[in-house]
């Protein structure tokens, strides 16, 4: 266990701007196709950066690979910190720069064009490591590579197998997550969850591997003991709606990670509905159909450069519609034929 230190909190008088703050610590690590360098005098602040992205496959894009600062800075506990969930992230931009702002001790400032990111965190935050993770420093990391890459940036998951890619979208609650989870099992590669990074010209799909969030009644649908296990003695995380799901941790070697980014050869729209006939699951969805629920359900990528290219070629790799079958199993094996 790495503990914080306590460095980095400066005299105010004679560092308002906490320039001469010192990075003590600082860990490297390949993510979405991009070479990240976090920097710290806070070692509890780095110790999150390795829960989040250590052990992952080091993807690698066709184009030169650059590198990305990021210096996280623990600053000290709020004189009334946030007992419970703390407050969202607003977002705002000017002069070049991109801003995450939780509060006046909790933010992330971007400067895209330098490929640099500050994350501010106070001491109290460290209670609450989900949001510290997820909502300030992958908003960096996302941000970053996004905009530093060229890349779609898409809230979908995406499975595949030897090198081809399905991008897997619907609205919360569809059962994305399950079906991911039963591609696992089933001996599928396993790109990514919640968030897709694609490349628009050539369709290469990335993503971080690292854990699987799935509602506790999925494991209605796991029938090793060993796996049901694993997923229910998984840490809970609650989302900001609410809904609590188990946080699986897949670089324990429970399933297939995607070694290198996936093909796209299709993208499939999850639904919650039931087929009409449950030998029959996928369906194609028409041209005007697709570029319709494709932008309904992507408002942020459809402002991105790249995206009506992104969406062509997309298109001419296919689409489909698949409603729910008996099992979630036969909609792995309907997925699996769309692979081979």
């Amino acid at each position: 266990m790495i503990e914080d230190d306590g460095a980095g909190v400066q005299n105010a008088g004679a560092d308002p701007f906490c320039e001469q703050s010192g990075h003590h610590f600082s860990v490297c690590r390949d993510i979405l196709g991009g070479r990240f360098r976090f920097e710290s005098s806070s070692e509890a602040l780095l110790h999150l950066v390795e829960v989040a992205y250590a052990g992952l496959p080091p993807h690698r894009l066709p184009m030169a690979v650059p590198e990305f600062r990021v210096e996280l800075r623990l600053v000290p506990r709020q004189a009334s910190p946030c007992v419970a969930e703390p407050p969202p992230v607003q977002t705002q931009s000017g002069a070049g720069l991109l801003c995450g702002v939780m509060d006046a001790s909790n933010y992330v400032v971007l400067a895209p064009e330098q490929h640099r990111a500050l994350v501010v965190a106070s001491e109290d935050m460290l209670s609450h490591p989900y949001h510290l993770r997820y909502e300030l420093i992958e908003f960096a990391v996302f941000t970053l590579a996004t905009r530093g890459l060229g890349l779609i940036p898409l809230h979908g998951a995406c499975i595949g197998r030897q090198g081809r890619g399905i991008l897997l979208l619907g609205a919360s609650g569809s059962g994305k997550s399950t079906l991911v989870l039963q591609s696992l099992l089933q001996g599928l590669d396993f790109l990514a969850e919640d968030a897709v990074f694609v490349q628009p010209e050539s369709l290469l799909a990335t993503g971080v591997a690292n854990y699987l969030h799935v509602r506790p009644d999925a494991l209605h649908f796991v029938d090793d003991d060993e796996t049901r296990r694993w997923i229910s003695q998984a840490p809970i995380i609650r989302r900001r709606s609410g809904v609590e799901k188990f946080e699986a941790d897949l670089r324990q070697h429970h399933g297939g990670l995607a070694a290198g980014p996936l093909e796209l050869v299709g993208v499939v729209f999850v639904s919650r509905q039931a087929a009409d006939d449950p030998d029959v699951l996928l369906s194609p969805v028409s041209g005007d159909e697709f570029a319709a629920r494709l932008s309904a359900s992507q408002s942020y990528a459809t402002t991105q450069p790249g995206w009506h290219r992104f969406e062509q070629r997309l298109m001419l790799a296919g689409a489909y519609q698949l409603c729910r079958g008996r099992h979630p199993r036969d909609s792995v094996d309907a997925l699996r034929r769309l692979l081979d």
